[in-house]
């Protein structure tokens, strides 16, 4: 009788053992019968088929946009036309090997840009630059590498753009960055002061040209992605002395970036390292200020530890629920006083300042994935996920109270989702 009472008790703990997931199962499960991410990556893959252009209401093709949704333009865009509108950025590439923000047809450049950038390699286009910022470059670099990881066409390096290969005047870049962009008191690059990510300066109706209403300023963002850039350029490269300048570079740029710009006793990042004169008005204290868009690509680029992407997470939740704002796309917290910024931006939670950006947000998220915090990812997506859905399309970005604003078909946002949905199945897949 034992025996039978035995053997019983093995069956069921058997049959227990068999039917009863594990925590991470459940969650895999969870995430794989998720309809809303199915119909989320469904709408992004669309938006994305529709052109290289920034989103509806931008006929421009931006490199730091491109840089968001390249991945998923190579599996639903024509390889070819995918290929030339990278290559058009080079022809474009200006003779002191600047790259540009982006590029337009003639016949629709009509916003009264007063610097506009051309090149006799791309006769029918006309280029433009927001100078404030020190992403371009970084941004193409990763433009390049993303295609390639995901095409495997590694001869875009080897293509001729007005006499000389992609890969040489990717190195002109970094040169050039390295010759107008770089404080040598820091070792860092350094741009004009904006918010966080953001491309519009203070104290400039404009605001988007570096001149002499501009407060020069490193910042983490321009410096991880320019990590990210060097770590791409080691990759694709076969050159040893090659391999060494971008290995050392990215070391240098990495240590220096970890030594002045993260604040040890906060455990976050400090917004400005000033190279002349402080813009913060008396009686603000910008070192309170956390920038959640620069910290998203710090942990990207590799700069923090395990232990201080859980701290910084904590931080950006507790930012969101302390501004009141949707997600943890809210681009920094506490917002600059008002009037510091003009136009829009001069009102806190609008647009670059305190505004919430999916195309951040879901870089966030990825980080999350990346690093083995899928549940933490699973949570603090959901409503980027639920607002696309409700909202019928992935807008620029957010206002209080989740009022949507600027491009209601953003391929920046449409990038990052369907980006972060692709390692959420993935990982699902691996974990069920």
């Amino acid at each position: 009788m034992k025996k039978k009472h035995l053997l019983f008790a093995l069956f069921c703990s058997g049959l227990l053992s068999c039917t009863a997931p594990t925590a991470t199962q459940q969650l895999a499960g969870d995430i794989l019968a998720d309809q809303s991410f199915h119909t989320v990556d469904s709408m992004a893959r669309a938006v994305i088929r529709s052109g290289f252009n920034a989103g509806s209401g931008y006929s421009q093709i931006w490199a730091r946009d491109m840089n968001t949704f390249i991945e998923v333009a190579c599996e639903e865009s024509n390889p070819s036309d995918l290929r030339n509108a990278i290559l058009l950025f080079f022809a474009l590439q200006q003779p002191n090997d600047e790259m540009i923000d982006g590029y337009v047809l003639k016949t629709d450049f009509n916003w009264g840009d007063d610097h506009p950038y051309y090149s006799d390699a791309a006769p029918d286009h006309v280029a433009f630059k927001n100078t404030v910022e020190t992403d371009q470059e970084s941004s193409l670099i990763h433009i390049v590498g993303k295609y390639i990881r995901k095409t495997g066409d590694t001869s875009i390096l080897n293509e001729v753009v007005a006499g000389r290969t992609v890969y040489d005047r990717m190195v002109g870049m970094i040169d050039y960055l390295m010759k107008e962009r770089y404080s040598e008191q820091y070792g860092l690059l350094y741009g004009a002061m904006t918010a966080d990510w953001g491309d519009v300066q203070p104290n400039d109706d404009f605001g988007c040209d570096m001149n002499e209403l501009s407060d020069p300023a490193i910042d983490v963002y321009d410096n991880a992605m320019f990590i990210i850039a060097l770590d791409f350029m080691q990759e694709m490269t076969a050159d040893n002395v090659d391999k060494t300048r971008w290995k050392e570079l990215r070391q240098h740029i990495a240590a220096n970036t970890r030594k002045h710009l993260w604040d040890e006793q906060r455990q976050k990042f400090i917004p400005h390292i000033y190279l002349e004169k402080s813009p913060i008005p008396e009686g603000f204290n910008e070192l309170d200020v956390h920038y959640h868009g620069g910290t998203a690509i710090a942990i990207e680029a590799g700069l923090l530890s395990p232990e201080e992407i859980a701290v910084v997470n904590a931080q950006m939740l507790e930012n969101v629920r302390l501004s009141g704002m949707p997600s943890i796309g809210l681009t920094l917290y506490p917002t600059y006083p008002e009037g510091f910024f003009r136009g829009g931006m001069s009102k806190p939670y609008i647009y670059q300042n305190g505004g919430d950006w999916t195309w951040f947000g879901g870089r966030m998220i990825q980080q999350l994935i990346a690093n083995g915090m899928v549940k933490e990812a699973y949570e603090e997506v959901r409503p980027m996920i639920d607002r696309v859905i409700k909202n019928l399309g992935f807008y620029e970005w957010y206002g209080k109270g989740g009022v949507p604003s600027g491009s209601c078909h953003f391929k920046g946002s449409a990038g990052v989702l369907a980006k972060a949905i692709e390692m959420s199945n993935q990982w699902s897949e691996e974990n069920k």
